[in-house]
């Protein structure tokens, strides 16, 4: 017979990084539930790689037309994530009192957004190996430095997570689903994801170049179509963009 006190509860809560991690796998599993996260962080990328790769709409440059399209697309499926995903959920869990919630729960308020950046960077995993499969597929021929390609992931991160929660903490439910979709498209067209800057007259080419998108991605189209060492201009534009993200987001996030 088990000695007195051998079942006896021990009530507390979990430690801190186990909390984490937990709600980490939560957030990804909401994620990749979600249809709509899907069509956006998935579905879209991976049908304008491979359309704009098998049909000649949009001039390129030399090359294969995939050398140039792969990067972009993969700067794209950095912000669907990070920034238009994030931000849309976000707002509606802080709209139904979720994040009020879960902020009242022995997991920290930074805690909670760390669960969801990990949730994020997982699912960033998760498009990056997808699509660059299908870029294999299609011929694409990277080379450069892959330290430099993962400090550009990294930077880009930071820089849309920071600005969608700035959005999902500061607008409504519905404003964040409507702000963030309309600048998801316009990035989309204007940041050179699929349409090269050099298209654009001289006079937007400077106010698009500071844009994260194309900071992102221009500087992984240097180093994986053209082997360039590491691409400290659009590194640097990536870092102002992170650290004001972040900070805005941390000074004017509100939870209810």
């Amino acid at each position: 017979m088990s000695a007195a006190g051998t079942y006896t509860p021990k009530p507390g809560a979990a430690p801190l990084p186990r909390m984490i991690a937990a709600q980490a796998v939560l957030e990804t599993k909401m994620l990749l539930r979600n249809g709509e996260q899907l069509l956006l962080t998935v579905v879209i990328p991976t049908l304008l790689l491979v359309l704009f790769s098998a049909v000649d709409i949009v001039d390129t440059g030399d090359g294969e037309a995939v050398d140039f399209l792969a990067p972009g697309i993969l700067a794209l499926a950095v912000m669907s994530t990070a920034f238009t995903g994030q931000a849309i959920a976000t707002g509606f869990e802080r709209r139904y009192g979720v994040l009020k919630r879960l902020g009242a729960s022995p997991l920290p308020r930074w805690g909670l957004m760390a669960a969801k950046t990990l949730s994020v960077l997982v699912t960033e995993v998760l498009q990056i190996v997808l699509l660059t499969v299908i870029a294999f597929a299609l011929g694409w021929s990277p080379h450069g430095n892959p330290f430099a390609v993962l400090l550009l992931l990294v930077l880009g991160t930071a820089a849309f997570s920071g600005l969608g929660l700035l959005m999902a903490g500061t607008l409504k439910a519905e404003a964040t689903l409507a702000a963030a979709n309309l600048v998801f498209l316009l990035l989309l067209m204007g940041g050179g994801v699929i349409v090269p800057l050099d298209k654009f007259p001289d006079a937007a080419q400077s106010v698009l170049g500071l844009l994260p998108i194309s900071a992102l991605s221009d500087g992984l189209r240097d180093v994986l179509q053209h082997g360039a060492g590491m691409p400290w201009g659009d590194l640097g534009i990536l870092a102002v963009w992170a650290v004001a993200g972040l900070g805005a987001a941390a000074r004017f996030f509100r939870w209810e």
